[in-house]
């Protein structure tokens, strides 16, 4: 039992761990690219599609960005939660905003769906942020 505890992880030996730095910040950055980084080609690509068609989706869906909102205790947490998982999403919601998408103040199931996609996309990035994190330190392969 001692034995195994003392044993290192195979999949990166201890002279050969990666900059987890910037792996986690090219993730964040442009979705996948960490993968591409320690090369994981395979699995960057994977996520680097699924978090880009969410988003596109999305977008396509007419959904709305979150902004912060300073009102009652619910209306903060789902207005912030949503904006941060704006933010996770990176260069895809700063490339959005910087291109002047703004969603119409419309109801609908559609826009909600949108919304949702967009939201999701943000936390599909957050998965592959910490994915990356694991495999440059040695924790999975």
């Amino acid at each position: 039992m001692a034995e195994a505890a003392s044993t290192q992880n195979p999949a990166v030996p201890a002279g050969e761990k990666k900059n987890w730095v910037a792996a986690v910040l090219a993730t964040w950055a442009i979705p996948g690219a960490g993968y591409f980084l320690l090369g994981k080609t395979g699995r960057g690509g994977l996520m680097m599609g699924t978090s880009v068609v969410m988003f596109l989706l999305g977008i396509m869906m007419r959904g709305t960005f979150f902004e912060p909102r300073n009102e009652d205790l619910l209306t903060t947490v789902i207005y912030t939660g949503g904006y941060l998982c704006h933010l996770a999403s990176g260069g895809l919601y700063f490339l959005a905003k910087a291109l002047g998408y703004s969603a119409p103040d419309v109801a609908g199931h559609v826009v909600d769906y949108g919304t949702k996609m967009i939201v999701g996309a943000g936390l599909v990035n957050v998965l592959a942020m910490v994915d990356v994190f694991e495999i440059a330190t040695g924790k999975k392969e």
